[in-house]
């Protein structure tokens, strides 16, 4: 294979994505589309990833959807794939966020609870990876990890856990 298949997109279950998108505008800061309301919901993060110099690339960031368990499109038969339940305590893929600069694991974790989400885990560094990630699981089931970099010869505090 000369060139990788491409990950263009990742799908978020929810019986009510009209308010998984709100939520997700609300505790991320993300836009929010309606494509079509309430059918599929378009997440977008905004901007583009950083280049070395902190300039924004051309490289667009990646897009979240969430579509409805009830009727998953797309699918070649108009009544879609559904109705499916949502998955919320089996194990299922985790998205994984890189927090902004500008905001913090705390605040997304608390935003997030206060919108019918649980706390799964924060307070701990992956050495292997240098971060530092808590999660949260939101209202639909679906388990969100959020990473913060924790740069070069990290102090870790000491109530974090450690791996």
């Amino acid at each position: 294979m000369a060139y990788p298949n491409t990950l263009i997109f990742v799908d978020l279950a929810s019986d009510d994505p009209s308010a998984a998108g709100k939520f997700y505008a609300e505790v991320m800061g993300w836009t929010n589309e309606g494509r079509p309301e309430g059918l599929f919901h378009r997440l977008v993060p905004g901007q583009n990833f950083l280049s070395s110099d902190g300039e924004q690339s051309p490289i667009g960031n990646l897009h979240i959807g969430i579509f409805n368990s009830a009727n998953q499109r797309p699918h070649p038969k108009e009544a879609g794939a559904g109705p499916r339940e949502l998955a919320i305590a089996q194990s299922k893929a985790r998205i994984w966020v890189l927090v902004s600069d500008d905001d913090s694991s705390d605040d997304v974790i608390e935003r997030a609870v206060a919108r019918g989400a649980v706390e799964l885990w924060r307070n701990h560094y992956w050495k292997e990876f240098n971060g530092y990630n808590a999660a949260f699981r939101d209202p639909w089931g679906n388990e969100i990890v959020l990473w913060t970099k924790a740069g070069s010869n990290p102090t870790i505090p000491e109530n974090f856990t450690r791996e």
